[in-house]
């Protein structure tokens, strides 16, 4: 199965493996999530194929019982399912769609070469803490919140420099490099594939048996620099590819392969640390919204979109100008590990001033060497369809970066509720308020505290969210604050119990994908729950939302997961909340501003509502506006 390699680790024999939820409790639980969302005739039909499915000896009995041997099995009953259906069978291209992105706050670079001793200051970064994994030193997370103090699951962090997603026809690979053989150790930490003026050069982290200094990657990428300005010794863009759908990308793969010298290169990107794009500067306008566009596609292949290899796990982005951030792959780990290696890395930078002040000696180190490319007319001609997608997605990706400053999570947790499910809250009743309707939501839910955990998902959607918004919005429905503060909370209460429930393994969503590919291996005629109407559009996450703090200045970002849908990223912070909120320009049915707008006066009303409401925060006084991050 082309999925992750997953080794032992240390804390394999102390944590619980995930467990399998109650099939009834599972079915009650989807039926309860999908009634408000769905015609009540449709749900009609739903519920009775539902009883069917749950039957005493029936179907969902038989498919739980082996799901219930499939855990005794596994280290993890559900992950090459997860794996499989969240990201390796999606066909769609990878920035945008798929990929997340940190971008950090604008540099100030004085010239070219200050972003260069920027860009060395971080690879020296990358060998410090690449140096603790591959030592397995790295301190363990603990749970925050629900069971706070409890470890969790570590095995994502070792996936951060080793793991490789390769194109398929058909479905994608996961590769990652075995613990046997050429995987790189501290002593041998490997290569980084340096991309710069859409070349790619092979920076060696290791030169005659010796560690780079910091100095020493400063004279390779100043190098590097100099020899991607030669205009006779380019090659094409390959890069583009990468950004291409998958489907489209495996086929010029497959093509690119059947010459040796593209093999070669092909095998040194795929097994490089990961990459450092040392992008030009754009000219364009460095506002949060804009940096946050830049590095989620990079602007086209007119601007830094064809330096790119999305492929690889993580990407370090330096520009000329000083729009600076990560693209992840993220089939191998989820945000918060992302967030934890690149907050190490900007306290590193912080905390260990580069100290630089000229470059090693040249003769010292064997020069880059770019990686070459032979490119039939095929090819070409595949490439140029992969720098027109690319164009079409950066015309269509419509984004606003805002900071809510009215107020931050200390103030909703003077109200004695969540902060996470508050903001939920706030972005059904702002969406609700553009369209006066509820949609399938998706939160991503961490089970990090079992073994090999990834996420379930925390169905924000709520009858009870819905309740309230209506009372926030609808004529007539309710008039008294009092009642619209008691659904709020009942709100924000539901909300926290789903979390609780996902967070412990419980979640329904990742249950039912079990159900349903047990029942495929069987070979069996799919169970018509699974093809019931409703669980499709259950699955048509049109708001595809998740909570991603940060303790450094930087935020998260990413696409829509449908057409017609919103990403939402939202970073809480004591005294303002953060907001990266995507759509599609093409779909006339959202607009990026539109919610934004919504969810400032959302957050706002809520707030006066509590002041009106309740005795703690008589003396909070009102809301500031939303500060829009342009």
């Amino acid at each position: 199965m082309p999925v992750l390699e997953r080794e032992p680790s240390r804390e394999s024999n102390v944590l619980p493996k995930v467990p399998v939820p109650d099939l009834q409790h599972t079915l009650s639980a989807y039926l309860k999530c999908v009634k408000h969302l769905v015609p009540e005739a449709q749900f009609q039909k739903t519920k009775a194929i539902v009883e069917k499915f749950g039957k005493p000896g029936g179907t969902g009995e038989m498919l739980q019982k082996k799901l219930l041997e499939r855990r005794d099995k596994t280290e993890n009953w559900v992950y090459d399912y997860w794996l499989e259906d969240m990201y390796l069978n999606n066909r769609l291209a990878l920035p945008v769609n798929s990929s997340p992105v940190l971008v950090f706050p604008k540099q100030d670079f004085r010239d070219r070469d200050d972003s260069l001793r920027f860009a060395a200051h971080l690879i020296s970064g990358v060998m410090e803490y690449k140096a603790m994994l591959d030592r397995r030193t790295l301190p363990p997370d603990c749970a925050r919140g629900q069971q706070a103090g409890s470890e969790l699951c570590m095995e994502q962090y070792y996936h951060l420099f080793k793991s490789y997603r390769q194109p398929g026809l058909k479905k994608d690979s996961l590769i990652t490099q075995s613990s046997t053989g050429a995987e790189k150790t501290p002593e041998h930490p490997g290569h980084v594939i340096v991309a710069c003026n859409n070349q790619f050069f092979v920076l060696n982290l290791m030169e005659n048996s010796r560690r780079l200094t910091e100095s020493d990657v400063l004279t390779q990428l100043v190098r590097i620099s100099k020899m991607a300005e030669k205009v006779e010794e380019k090659f094409p863009p390959i890069g583009l590819f990468t950004s291409d759908g998958r489907m489209e990308w495996a086929k010029a793969r497959d093509l690119l392969l059947k010459d040796p010298v593209n093999q070669e290169s092909v095998e040194l990107m795929e097994s490089c640390v990961c990459v450092l794009c040392l992008d030009e500067a754009t000219g364009v306008q460095p506002s949060d919204s804009n940096r946050a566009l830049l590095m989620l596609h990079g602007g086209g292949n007119d601007k830094n979109g064809a330096n790119r290899w999305y492929d690889k796990s993580l990407q370090f982005v330096v520009g000329a100008d000083g729009v600076c951030g990560v693209v992840c792959e993220h089939s191998p780990f989820e945000g918060i590990v992302l967030v934890q290696c690149t907050e190490y890395l900007l306290k590193y930078m912080i905390k260990s001033p580069s100290k630089l002040i000229r470059r090693s000696s040249v003769s010292d180190l064997v020069a880059p060497r770019r990686l070459s490319w032979n490119c039939s007319s095929q090819i070409l001609r595949m490439l140029s369809s992969s720098a027109n997608s690319l164009q079409r997605l950066v015309k269509n990706l419509d984004m606003e970066v805002f900071t809510f400053r009215g107020y931050g999570k200390e103030f909703i947790k003077k109200q004695k509720m969540s902060p996470d499910a508050y903001i939920q809250v706030a972005l059904q009743l702002a969406f609700y308020r553009c369209t006066r309707r509820s949609v399938f939501t998706y939160e991503s839910a961490s089970t990090r505290r079992f073994r090999h955990g990834r996420v379930d998902n925390i169905r924000s959607s709520t009858a009870e969210a819905l309740s309230f918004s209506k009372a926030m919005t609808d004529e007539g429905v309710c008039e008294q604050d009092s009642e619209k503060l008691e659904r709020l909370r009942k709100a924000a209460d539901t909300q926290t119990q789903y979390t609780k429930m996902a967070v412990a393994g419980l979640g329904i969503d990742n249950h039912l994908l079990g159900l349903r590919e047990l029942a495929r291996e069987l070979k069996m005629e799919t169970p018509d729950i699974f093809t019931d109407e409703t669980y499709h559009l259950s699955n048509q996450f049109i708001l595809s939302t998740s909570q991603v703090p940060t303790t450094v200045d930087m935020f998260c970002c990413y696409g829509p997961v449908v057409a017609n849908g919103y990403g939402a990223c939202y970073n809480p912070q004591a005294e303002h909340v953060l907001f990266c909120v995507s759509s599609f320009r093409e779909c006339v049915s959202t607009s990026s501003l539109l919610l934004v707008k919504a969810l400032d006066q959302a957050l706002i009303d809520m707030k006066e509502l509590c002041n009106r409401c309740s005795p703690v925060s008589q003396k909070e006084g009102g809301a500031k506006t939303a500060t829009p991050r342009k």
